[in-house]
């Protein structure tokens, strides 16, 4: 379809002010990268969530989802249809010892409102970057704890917009896996439930795990978070560290000299430079130790045109 029909009918679906055109998506993630979208879309409700994803499906364009941006890599060509910012839908309230978050919301606040109920369960989450809907989607985890280990279940949208509710255990959540990538699910919302604490006792496990993170995390450049999954019987940090690759760079993007495990954003650096260095990495480390890393960052997007 002409860009000018769709701009036409997302306008007559929700409020134009929730809309951009040729949007940059480098203001929306974590490395400070990332090409155009045709269209980027912020909705506040989840009918709004609801509509679009209808009509894209109906229509054939392409959906991408996009939560705070903090584990994943935007190439430089951008997003062709129309990418589907979640942030907006933040909100956190809690019921007894179970606390409901919206997709948007970070998932540090979320730890920090359980923390302010005397609610434990969700210490380890204290300073992970990313959105709930991200967490759920990745399962993600750190310092011995994972969204699996709290959750009830989640609100999600299928592809023809419909809601459904998913459990626990029909969440499928798995090591940084679930059913939300296997089926293009989106997260609306997710409900924890946890158990009540002390919150002094709380508060000291989540200052030990800031202090912990922030003095072996390069926090202070940016980046895409940890890059590699853990491989069986190894950690791929370690790996990267002992093949002599910290400092390596390509481009305007390095390994952490803080954390091997890191590739952080230090001169301008571009999507382009992000896929390099990682398939330089992952090429050292399989030939010096007949491992192959796989990749826990998602890349998404196009590759710049060479006509561009």
């Amino acid at each position: 379809m002409e860009t000018s029909n769709v701009l036409r009918d997302l306008e007559q679906l929700v409020s134009k002010s929730i809309i951009k055109v040729n949007e940059p998506l480098k203001h929306y993630t974590y490395t400070e990268t990332g090409g155009k979208a045709d269209f980027y879309i912020s909705p506040s409700t989840n009918e709004e969530v609801q509509k679009v994803v209808k009509y894209a499906y109906q229509h054939q364009i392409p959906l991408t989802y996009l939560g705070n941006g903090s584990n994943i890599i935007i190439r430089d060509g951008g997003i062709r249809g129309i990418v589907l910012s979640l942030l907006n839908l933040n909100h956190i309230k809690a019921s007894d010892a179970t606390i409901i978050a919206g997709s948007g919301a970070a998932i540090i606040d979320v730890s920090r409102k359980a923390r302010d109920l005397s609610l434990t369960g969700l210490e380890f989450a204290c300073g992970i970057p990313g959105s709930i809907g991200g967490a759920v989607y990745m399962n993600a985890g750190a310092y011995g704890g994972e969204v699996k280990d709290v959750i009830d279940y989640a609100l999600v949208v299928n592809e023809q917009g419909d809601l459904i509710e998913l459990s626990h255990n029909e969440l499928e959540l798995d090591y940084r896996n679930s059913i939300i990538q296997k089926e293009h699910f989106v997260v609306l919302e997710a409900a924890f439930t946890l158990k009540p604490g002390i919150q002094s006792e709380i508060q000291a496990i989540m200052d030990d795990l800031t202090e912990r993170r922030e003095s072996k995390q390069p926090l202070e450049y940016p980046s895409c978070g940890s890059v590699f999954r853990r491989p069986p019987g190894y950690f791929a940090g370690k790996l990267i560290q002992d093949s002599d690759l910290q400092g390596y760079r390509v481009g305007g993007v390095e390994v952490s000299k803080k954390h091997a495990g890191f590739m952080v954003n230090v001169d301008h650096g571009t999507a382009t430079d992000y896929e390099n260095l990682i398939r330089h990495v992952q090429n050292v480390v399989k030939e010096k130790f007949d491992v192959e890393l796989q990749r826990e960052v998602r890349i998404i997007g196009e590759h710049v045109k060479s006509d561009e």
